[in-house]
């Protein structure tokens, strides 16, 4: 996947790209380090497992969208099962009687002790070593189930199963490595964080700071990590540091007490007030060499970037389970308070907010049953998992303030109320595991990766050798010197355009539905010659065109959702989430053609927010009601 120029010096595709557009020395070395490092991750997986194997990307470039691997078969019974439902009881009965938090508004240290005696921290980890081995596929349902009763104990599991020291470990450890840590992780001795973020290193990794240097049989450590969540003295963490001018990794047990070397830096943080968030300052802070961490290709960046795609999926997954609580709270309120002598959960307005709910819970969990089965499949996932993390933070941003916040009214901010309460824990999802229309850009530069090597690079490149600063097509002798670029691309061009795309058969299924993956199959006809013909267009100005990248990148991305949306609710049984799943794909469509919604829309949802109201939606069955605040008489 990388680019090879003169002797040894390897280029990314990234680079590349911004060299030849003429950006600075610094922006375009530094980009080609992160882009090399997504190389390397890739690197790690069977070819038909990455990315242009991937399901998005064959719909878009190839001839024949894979149907298939849009729709995930019905999940299995798996051994970890059996622990998972222990583990929901047990968050479930301390949420009934209010004990998940401590005195300081943590979580309670006996509720992660009785979760860790019932297999909870080993959920992702191999019997072997103590753990359930339960597959993903499992495991992201599982969070959503958690969630529904508590989200930050479902986060705690992702950070650290996910993101924290225990896939860095098991994917890249030695025997001995996971010998030594797994068991302590898988038991919950200890709890993990990653030490990734500084503070002048969030999104740029390259700016990193902290830096490692071996003293005999230790690495001395000095550096300061910013808003690591879960990191208190004790705890596992998985440490990215500077090591011979490197990025590396260092699995560091952090001591039970601060000290000289190690201490903590406390600030005031809004978001995820229920767990521990710190900064980390060490000062030659020491670390046994053996717990170095070395991939079997690139570097440190190849471990932080590789449980990326894990924590994307449980992100959606928790927004799933946040989602159903908001959801169970709005119906009772809903009943409770009346406009003019009447409840207003009768008014067309109030029903549409609660069918839109439905529809962005079917439409997480959708995408959360079709990204966790291609990871269990050995697919990387890039594309999809950044797809999942987008859609379930802004469709939790959505819930919370347009659906719920506004249905609520003032009571919405009454010391007590769900909303007031967990404002910021709403919203930090659109930042963490990356910012969204961030992610969105480069969810487009990875789609466009491979169609910009093959045909974009080479045409570049020939202009850069000949000399030639701006190519005039009416010039012979430009043409001439880019005759065998240009012939490439006209012939891939024109079997675009002429050589049609087979349609897969469809499985039988609800006629609306049905009408929604044509719909999208249809979509996705369009777009290789639309996001090529974009890149022609602006050519190496492509990086400074985000706003028409993002604008791209989210129109298929949306198709993608239509699409893996009505596949999951084909096989739904259930009326509400048929219905949820319908009403989600109508409202992408209408995103993507700027059509107005039609009465039928509206007798849609109004019909789907009466099943809700009768208890039809089993999604919420469970969900904990919190008391309504400031009664009166009605």
């Amino acid at each position: 996947m990388s680019t090879v120029t003169k002797g040894d010096d390897r280029k990314s595709f990234a680079e590349t790209a911004l060299r030849l557009s003429g950006k600075s020395e610094e922006e375009a070395k530094r980009t080609g380090v992160l882009d090399r490092a997504d190389d390397q991750v890739e690197a790690l997986f069977a070819p038909q497992y990455q990315t242009v194997s991937s399901p998005v990307h064959k719909a878009v470039w190839e001839k024949r969208v894979p149907i298939e691997l849009f729709a995930p078969p019905p999940l299995e019974p798996a051994p970890c099962d059996q622990a998972m439902e222990r583990c929901v009881e047990i968050v479930r009965q301390r949420r009934l009687s209010n004990r998940l938090l401590d005195d300081n508004g943590k979580l309670h240290p006996d509720l992660l002790a009785e979760l860790a005696e019932a297999g909870y921290w080993g959920m992702l980890i191999d019997p072997k070593y103590g753990g359930q081995g339960a597959p993903f596929s499992h495991f992201a349902p599982f969070l959503t189930r958690v969630a529904t009763y508590d989200p930050m104990t479902a986060g705690l599991a992702s950070v650290h199963g996910c993101i924290g020291a225990v896939d860095p470990v098991r994917t890249f450890g030695t025997e001995e490595q996971k010998q030594r840590f797994l068991p302590k992780l898988a038991s919950g001795e200890t709890l993990s964080a990653f030490a990734l973020t500084e503070p002048c290193a969030g999104s740029d990794l390259t700016a990193l700071r902290t830096r490692a240097e071996l003293k005999g049989d230790y690495f001395e450590v000095t550096g300061e990590k910013l808003f690591i969540t879960n990191a208190i003295p004790g705890r596992t963490i998985g440490l990215v540091v500077i090591l011979d001018g490197k990025p590396a990794v260092l699995i560091a047990e952090l001591p039970k007490q601060e000290n000289d070397e190690f201490q903590i830096v406390p600030y005031g943080l809004y978001a995820l007030k229920n767990a521990h968030n710190n900064g980390l300052r060490f000062d030659k802070f020491r670390i046994p060499k053996e717990n170095l961490l070395v991939p079997p290709i690139g570097d440190g960046l190849t471990i932080a970037y590789h449980g990326l795609n894990l924590g994307r999926l449980a992100l959606c997954a928790n927004s799933a389970g946040t989602m159903r609580i908001l959801l169970a709270n709005m119906l009772p309120w809903a009943a409770f308070r009346r406009t003019y002598g009447q409840a207003i959960n009768t008014r067309e307005l109030v029903k549409r907010r609660i069918a839109r709910m439905a529809a962005l819970i079917v439409g997480c969990d959708a995408l959360v049953a079709w990204g966790s089965w291609l990871i269990d499949q050995g697919y990387r996932g890039e594309l999809e998992c950044v797809i999942a993390k987008i859609f379930g933070s802004e469709a939790l941003k959505e819930a919370a303030i347009d659906l719920f916040m506004k249905t609520h009214g003032g009571r919405s901010f009454l010391h007590g109320h769900i909303f007031g309460d967990h404002i910021y824990d709403f919203l930090a999802p659109c930042i963490y595991e990356g910012e969204g229309e961030m992610l969105g850009l480069a969810f487009f530069k990875t789609l466009v990766k491979n169609h910009g090597m093959t045909y974009f690079e080479p045409i570049g490149r020939t202009l850069q050798e000949s000399g030639i600063r701006d190519f005039n097509p009416m010039n012979p002798l430009h043409t001439w010197a880019l005759r065998k670029p240009l012939l490439a691309y006209t012939k891939w061009a024109v079997g675009q355009k002429f050589g049609g795309r087979e349609r897969p058969a469809l499985p039988t299924m609800d006629p609306k539905l049905a009408d929604h993956v044509d719909f999208a199959l249809s979509q996705f006809e369009r777009y290789a010659m639309e996001i090529s013909s974009t890149m022609r267009k602006h050519q190496l100005k492509l990086a400074d065109r985000q706003c028409r990248m993002a604008e791209i990148s989210q129109r298929v991305q949306d198709t993608v959702t239509i699409l893996v949306t009505a596949l999951w609710a084909s096989q739904q049984k259930e009326e509400a989430s048929v219905a949820a799943g319908d009403l989600l794909c109508q409202d992408l469509r209408r995103k993507i053609t700027g059509e107005h919604p039609t009465d039928r829309y509206f007798r849609d949802t109004a019909r789907l927010a009466d099943i809700i109201i009768e208890g039809g939606f089993q999604a919420i069955a469970g969900a904990p009601q919190a008391e309504i605040l400031k009664r009166y008489e009605p």
